[in-house]
């Protein structure tokens, strides 16, 4: 089912501020620049408790984007409290809040919670938060509520370009289902490496336990070699001695990066993925 999201350019700028609101949501989403943050201070929105992201540049060259999440009774007054701060050089941000004014603080709490928890599990950001607070108590009611705000949140991040809740892993749950499609199953031609990729609507998928090579040729890009980097530091990819082990299920944006990452080397992924039938993933795109 669809959903229809308005998205107001605040200057009529592209790139600028923006306020993006979603059919029958009392949220609203409202991101900057930080060369523009001043003129969004004097919108009477910024008053309001809510949560808000701060992206800066990452300490590490392994991530593209590193993030502070936090939460604000006044969120004006907190973002001035940053721009204040010369420790803190962020250059994006983005805050929700809700149009009816209503969000307590435990709930906006809540929700920081729960952001800081599904970052940190992503693993596709820096966090600078660390570890994730404690979830406050709330009403069954409060909860189902801000469980239903967040996902309006998770909606949203990736139209302000803020992709760190975009996990590069599966929880197993979710790929039950997928693993049991037996013709979206495929294994690497390449016998020195034991792998298997399921494609799904979502990416494509290396199935925990699949091996993928130590060594890395000249041949990879600089983009790869940072990803696979950091799938080493975020303990996704584990040192078994002669090979690395997939811990988890681990999403990639196409075939060739899931074959480029198991084999450490530039790759047709198309076709280096094979089936049960030995018919590679190009093939079976070209027939269907």
């Amino acid at each position: 089912m669809g959903k229809k999201l308005t998205v107001y350019l605040i200057d009529g700028r592209e790139f600028g501020p923006k306020i993006i609101e979603i059919g029958n949501w009392v949220g609203k989403a409202i991101y900057s620049p930080r060369a523009s943050v001043n003129n969004i201070m004097k919108r009477y929105e910024v008053n309001n408790p809510g949560v808000y992201l701060l992206k800066s540049n990452p300490l590490s060259e392994t991530y593209s984007e590193r993030i502070y999440i936090g939460e604000a009774e006044n969120i004006g007054k907190r973002i001035k409290q940053h721009l204040g701060d010369t420790a803190r050089d962020f250059y994006e941000i983005a805050f929700f809040i809700s149009k009816d004014e209503l969000l307590t603080k435990s709930q906006i709490k809540y929700l920081e919670a729960r952001l800081i928890s599904l970052a940190i599990e992503a693993k596709t950001a820096e966090i600078e938060n660390g570890n994730a607070p404690n979830l406050p108590t709330l009403h069954e009611a409060d909860v189902s509520d801000m469980e239903y705000f967040l996902e309006q949140i998770k909606l949203v991040l990736p139209l302000l370009s803020f992709n760190f809740l975009k996990s590069t892993t599966v929880r197993e749950n979710q790929y039950t289902e997928i693993q049991n499609k037996k013709s979206n199953i495929f294994r690497l031609k390449n016998k020195r490496f034991k792998a298997k990729m399921v494609v799904t609507d979502d990416g494509f998928i290396v199935e925990r336990n699949s091996q993928a090579n130590k060594s890395v040729t000249a041949s990879m890009t600089s983009n790869y070699k940072k990803l696979r980097q950091k799938l080493i530091e975020t303990g996704v990819l584990v040192d078994k001695g002669n090979n690395y082990i997939f811990s988890e299920d681990t999403i990639f944006s196409s075939p060739s990066a899931a074959s480029n990452i198991v084999l450490g080397r530039q790759s047709a992924g198309p076709l280096e993925w094979i089936n049960s039938q030995n018919k590679s993933y190009k093939d079976l795109i070209e027939s269907s």
